[in-house]
């Protein structure tokens, strides 16, 4: 497969995302150059606030890009409609999909586009996550551990922003009602079908302690869920585990990030789960 063979949709679900599109768009118009067509779809689903109009305000910047841009407003509610109703949009081969709380780094971008051209076999990229910088000192803690944990450490871990090719968007149909779609999506290829690329991205920590119990909460539900649904999925985790010697190692680098990370750990485990929807941030 050749890069001039293709294209790229970008699909960027949004909900009152107001305070954070921006930025997001604004980072996301200014990548470096892919040398494929980019059609950029915004999706905003029940929004209440002036995400919508944010969005709409990029769309003169988009075409001067070379980029063709979309902002589709649903009355509808929920992320993975959303992200259906993108897939339904989508004219690229290429996948991206984007959280809109996310600033990609100016070469991002076009360095998936690179590794996913690469091979016509299924593959899934993403690039390296960075935790913005917290407010909340809670935050800054949890955020310092959190990032010695192995799946932070691995590669192409995928949180806010993952890829494919045309095989491997193959994979699956329609995104399922399921509460963590990126990890849904990324179990369905082997380790050695994932690649991480070296260009950064800025990825969003909620603030303080009662939301990080949370997202926790949340997102521990949804490595449940996948498990109970799909539990061949799990063989594609690949990640390692953490061991006695290991755990030693990262208390004595950072020991606040590793009472507060435990305090949280204990927190999810004494509180009922809860049905709804919690933000990532």
């Amino acid at each position: 497969m050749s890069a001039s063979a293709t294209g790229l949709t970008i699909i960027l679900p949004a909900n009152n995302e107001e305070a954070y599109i921006g930025d997001c768009l604004r980072a996301l118009l200014a990548s470096e150059p892919t040398h494929v067509p980019v059609q950029l779809l915004v999706v905003a689903n029940a929004c209440t606030d002036g995400t919508v109009t944010v969005a709409r305000s990029f769309e003169a910047a988009a075409t001067a890009s070379g980029w063709t841009m979309q902002v589709i407003d649903l009355p509808e509610p929920g992320k993975l409609n959303a992200l259906n109703v993108g897939d339904d949009l989508a004219r690229g081969e290429l996948r991206l999909y984007l959280d809109a709380d996310v600033i990609v780094s100016p070469p991002l971008v076009r360095m998936l586009v690179s590794e996913l051209v690469a091979t016509p076999s299924p593959r899934y990229a993403s690039g390296t996550p960075r935790i913005s910088p917290a407010r909340s000192a809670v935050t800054r803690a949890y955020a310092r551990f959190w990032q010695q944990l192995p799946f932070a450490r691995s590669e192409a871990p995928g949180f806010g922003v993952f890829a494919m090719n045309a095989a491997g968007r193959a994979r699956w149909g329609r995104f399922p009602a399921i509460i963590s779609d990126d990890t849904y999506v990324r179990l369905l290829f082997a380790p050695h079908e994932r690649k991480g690329v070296s260009a950064t991205y800025e990825w969003p920590m909620v603030e303080g302690f009662s939301r990080l119990v949370k997202v926790r909460r949340r997102q521990d539900q949804g490595v449940k869920e996948i498990a109970q649904k799909w539990p061949a999925l799990l063989h594609n985790e690949g990640k390692s585990g953490v061991s006695g010697a290991d755990m030693l190692g990262m208390f004595l680098k950072e020991p606040a990030g590793f009472l507060v990370y435990a305090v949280v750990a204990l927190a999810v485990r004494l509180k009922r789960p809860s049905s709804h929807w919690t933000r990532g941030r």
